[in-house]
């Protein structure tokens, strides 16, 4: 089955089928295929769905399109999603790198922003503060009780 949904790097820096729904969902790519019952669930919400690789994009290239996106879309974005495989290494940067784009656009409180995971074909909401937390392996550690090796 070939890939169908947009790639980010690719899409206008302001689209109009992104100011049109208002929603824009960021997928890691291989969400498209391996769980689209998952990605239709979100289309029916009237969501823009464009993917992202990081195996293929640097992340910058990515989150400096995406704070291009933020800034000039808005007037229009009510809300930014990121829809991943859970325990992915790559897809994980997806998340790290929304919370960045915001930071540094001053998007916070403007635009709405969520966050999920698909584990075992079930998509579980993680709080944008969990996020922020698994960027600090330091943080997790002193979270978590340690085992002697």
């Amino acid at each position: 089955m070939p890939y169908t949904v947009p790639k980010l790097i690719d899409c206008n820096a302001r689209s109009k089928a992104i100011r049109a729904s208002g929603k824009l969902l960021i997928i890691g790519r291989c969400v498209e295929i391996e769980h689209n019952d998952a990605l239709r669930e979100f289309l029916k919400k009237g969501y823009t769905v464009l993917s992202v690789c990081l195996e293929e994009e640097h992340i910058n290239m990515v989150g400096f399109k995406l704070a291009g996106i933020l800034r000039r879309c808005r007037d229009f974005l009510k809300e930014v999603a990121v829809l991943t495989i859970d325990g992915s290494p790559h897809c994980v940067q997806l998340h790290f790198m929304v919370e960045e784009a915001f930071k540094i656009t001053g998007m916070e409180g403007i635009i709405q922003r969520k966050h999920y995971v698909i584990v075992k074909g079930n998509v579980i909401e993680v709080p944008k503060e969990i996020v922020k937390i698994a960027r600090y392996l330091s943080k997790i550690s002193k979270l978590t009780p340690s085992k002697n090796t």
